[in-house]
Order: structure tokens, then C-alpha cells, then sequence
């Protein structure tokens, strides 16, 4: 993902969007993933955390601030302006990719059999 413009794996994906209302704990994240994709998507802790370490070297997500809680340290991540941009490209990507299937998808209906 050192590419400006390489797509997002959809784990980094709904990692990015969970991030879109602000900062974040890993926990938080897994939720906000699950709960955007109706349970379809469960990030492993560990895929998390190794998502969440490219994320960063690429310049897409921030870890913030810590606080102690229940005796474990909690880091919050936020999404970089570079995050905003590559899921709002990605999100383009998508809905572009999407448009050819859908558009072929009317067009075998309408045409005679």
C-alpha cells in the first residue's frame, strides 16, 4: 500500500471508515467494522493490529493518546487527511466497479431472450 493510489483490502477498509467519526480503540474498531457490515466482517485482534501498523507506516492512521483502563492501556487511532483521501478514492473505486456489473446486470434483463 505504498502506492498512492493502491486499493484497500476491505479489513483497511472498514478500518479507515470506522475512523471517519473520530478516534478510536482497537475494540471500538472491531465493533464499528462488524456493525457497519451487519456482522459479515469480524477483524481478528491480530489482523487488526497488523492492519492498523501498515496503516500507519503508510501515513493513513494516527495513534493518539492512551489511557489506563481496568489496569491495560487503551491507545486511540485516528484517520490521517492521506486516510480520509485513499477511502474516499477507494470508495470511488468502488462504486465505479460496482456500476459496470450493475449497468451490465440491466442491460442482460432488458435485452430479448
Amino acid at each position: 500500500m505504498t502506492r498512492r493510489n493502491a486499493s484497500l483490502t476491505e479489513p483497511q477498509y472498514f478500518i479507515l471508515a470506522a475512523l471517519m467519526d473520530g478516534p478510536l480503540h482497537g475494540y471500538g474498531i472491531i465493533k464499528a467494522a462488524e456493525q457497519a457490515t451487519d456482522g459479515r466482517l469480524r477483524i481478528a485482534v491480530g489482523t487488526l493490529y497488523g492492519a492498523l501498523e501498515r496503516l500507519e507506516r503508510a501515513g493513513l492512521t494516527e495513534a493518539g493518546h492512551e489511557e489506563i483502563v481496568d489496569g491495560r492501556a487503551r491507545r486511540y487511532y485516528r484517520l490521517t487527511e492521506d486516510g480520509a483521501e485513499a477511502l474516499s478514492r477507494e470508495a470511488l473505486r468502488m462504486q465505479q466497479a460496482a456500476a459496470v456489473v450493475t449497468a451490465h446486470s440491466r442491460n442482460a434483463k432488458a435485452a430479448p431472450a
